[in-house]
């Protein structure tokens, strides 16, 4: 038999998919923050191709992810830009006001407390959004919007050089790129083969998510309860016919703990959810669904660059959900990141280029890292049960909520306006 040539093989391993065109950008990574960032790119002209390890599909299944997003107003208007918001197949629901207490488990929470309101912002803080809900959306848009190349389920191989990139699919074909976004999560391989130091910090805690119907209206205000464990959160979500007053839960506690209590049968399980209430303001409850256990950690990338390569999202940082701002934080990369590149797009410029990559690192890092060590100093100083920590904080959080100026310059912050 004759030998067969390279070139036969290659030709045949790709014979039943079409060739891959080359592109300014190829991003690792189809979650929300590598999904939104290609849509953001792409509907101003920039050629991306995005390449992630599963199908897109499963992904949109109620079962996949228990998790609902707060979305803050920065990351909305992003959302919006990238023609994702508007086609979200369910209602996000506003956050209009947040009460945040200290207490105990099955005792009322401490008279002093910190709450916003809606005379500390011109619009709602945020809007929650199911996961499920923004995998659709994405899924579509992904699909439809010109200058995209979806590559799912596939695996890349990724050689970077000082002139550019070259993208190897596992099924033989090959296209090249002027950048590669690293947006594959907190196990980033990307960052791994980079050879870029990370940094982890473990809180020894696990969060249970889920959602809960409850007897009385939510009236669209989010709780934050600091208990010794780690914090709960309640967060307002749009009714359905059968739940008309919903929300979602993000119950931090002991890893011991976590996974007895979200085994705990239905009934059990809501008794012990009101015990960490700190009040009966939304009655009896009643859980709905799945629980979700998800192990709670930090971690960042000493660096966001290399040669041809940015991280953005998970893959760049990881913070404690204290503040709700995990996901948020990735969009605020690739807010910056997505200016950075439109502007160098527009004149000519090399977008894989050194200083370019510098400008990213330099807007992104340090903000990134100042709100991982408040995130990070939060949950040390509020997991706790000290009697003389508990007074000192709680003594904070009802001076912050005194002066209605500093409370703005929270709410601003955290909505990444």
């Amino acid at each position: 038999m004759a030998a067969t040539s390279a070139s036969a093989v290659q030709n045949a391993v790709t014979s039943s998919h079409p060739p891959v065109q080359d592109v300014d950008v190829c991003i690792i990574g189809a979650g929300p923050v590598g999904g939104s960032l290609a849509c953001r790119l792409a509907v101003e002209g920039i050629r991306v191709a995005i390449v992630d390890r599963a199908g897109l599909p499963p992904m949109e299944h109620p079962d996949f992810d228990g998790r609902a997003y707060a979305i803050a107003a920065g990351p909305k208007k992003l959302l919006e830009e990238a023609g994702i918001w508007d086609v979200l197949p369910l209602p996000a629901g506003p956050i209009e006001d947040i009460l945040v207490t200290d207490g105990r488990p099955g005792e009322p929470a401490s008279s002093l407390f910190l709450e916003f309101t809606r005379e500390d912002a011109h619009q709602p803080f945020g809007w929650m959004v199911e996961a499920r809900a923004l995998r659709v959306a994405l899924n579509a848009q992904l699909h439809t919007t010109p200058n995209i190349t979806v590559l799912a389920p596939a695996e890349a191989k990724v050689v970077r050089k000082s002139d550019g990139a070259d993208i190897h699919l596992k099924d033989g074909r090959s296209f090249k790129a002027s950048l590669v976004v690293a947006a594959d999560g907190r196990k980033s391989r990307l960052r791994s083969e980079a050879g870029i130091p990370l940094t982890k910090l473990s809180y020894g805690q696990t969060a249970i998510v889920c959602a809960i119907a409850h007897e009385f209206p939510h009236d669209n205000g989010a709780l934050e309860h600091f208990l010794p464990a780690g914090p709960f959160a309640q967060l307002p979500m749009a009714g359905t016919e059968e739940h008309p007053y919903l929300s979602a839960i993000v119950w931090s506690d002991k890893d011991a703990l976590a996974q007895r209590f979200a085994d705990l049968p239905d009934e059990m399980f809501a008794r012990e959810v009101e015990r960490r209430m700190g009040s009966n303001r939304l009655g009896k409850v009643t859980p709905v669904g799945r629980r979700w256990v998800y192990p709670l950690s930090a971690q960042y990338a000493q660096r966001y660059t290399d040669t041809r390569l940015l991280l953005v999202g998970d893959s760049a940082h990881g913070i404690h959900p204290i503040a709700g701002q995990g996901l948020n934080l990735g969009f605020r990369d690739i807010i910056a990141l997505s200016d950075i590149l439109l502007t160098a797009h527009a004149k000519g410029e090399d977008l894989g280029a050194p200083a370019l990559l510098a400008r990213y690192q330099a807007r992104c890092r340090p903000a990134n890292m100042l709100m991982l060590a408040a995130t990070d100093a939060l949950d040390r100083l509020f997991s706790n049960d000290n009697p003389l920590i508990r007074l000192a904080r709680d003594v904070g959080i009802a001076g912050v909520h005194r002066f209605p100026r500093l409370r703005k310059a929270f709410v601003k912050h955290a909505m990444g306006l």
